[in-house]
């Protein structure tokens, strides 16, 4: 007889939780869609865990104990006159995309964004290429505002990017 799955849980990350997301973003199906190097090290992960900056929120999703994705929620400037703007990034295991969890983390982001921050822009940069991403992106509200050309260097060559944004309605 199958064994049940597991619920998807989300919760916030600690220190603890390092080595598992290290261990996602190492991945190269992971890596290669974002904005992210090969071989992560636990240790930076430690530290962007620890912060205690209450603007910030990594949010994980979880299968059991297993890290399936990761979302990142903080304010990207400190000047006053950009307070209501947040920045996001996400992963999800390849094994889980198109499951729902990339939706569960980006719809738990913008609540606390929405609800609980004062944010009412949110941004972030996605691959060009990365059709999925932008679907997703899209269906939460996020307009592309302008392509960044040769924005990031990967896998050997430059690549474009959409910087997209998402006003509070």
């Amino acid at each position: 007889m199958p064994r049940k799955a597991e619920p998807i849980v989300l919760r916030a990350a600690e220190p603890e939780d390092a080595v598992g997301v290290a261990a996602l973003y190492a991945d190269e199906r992971v890596y290669s869609g974002l904005l992210q190097l090969p071989f992560p090290r636990p240790s930076y992960w430690q530290q962007r865990l620890s912060g205690d900056d209450p603007d910030q929120l990594n949010l994980l999703a979880l299968s059991g104990a297993e890290i399936i994705g990761h979302g990142f929620l903080g304010r990207p400037h400190p000047h006053a006159r950009r307070r209501h703007v947040g920045a996001i990034g996400m992963a999800v295991h390849p094994d889980w995309q198109r499951r729902g969890v990339g939706s569960r983390l980006l719809a738990a982001l913008i609540d606390r964004a929405d609800r609980w921050m004062q944010m009412t822009r949110l941004e972030l940069e996605v691959y060009c290429d990365n059709l999925a991403a932008i679907a997703l992106y899209r269906k939460f509200g996020f307009v592309e505002e302008g392509r960044l050309r040769a924005y990031a260097f990967r896998d050997g060559a430059y690549a474009d990017v959409w910087a997209m944004a998402r006003l509070k309605p």
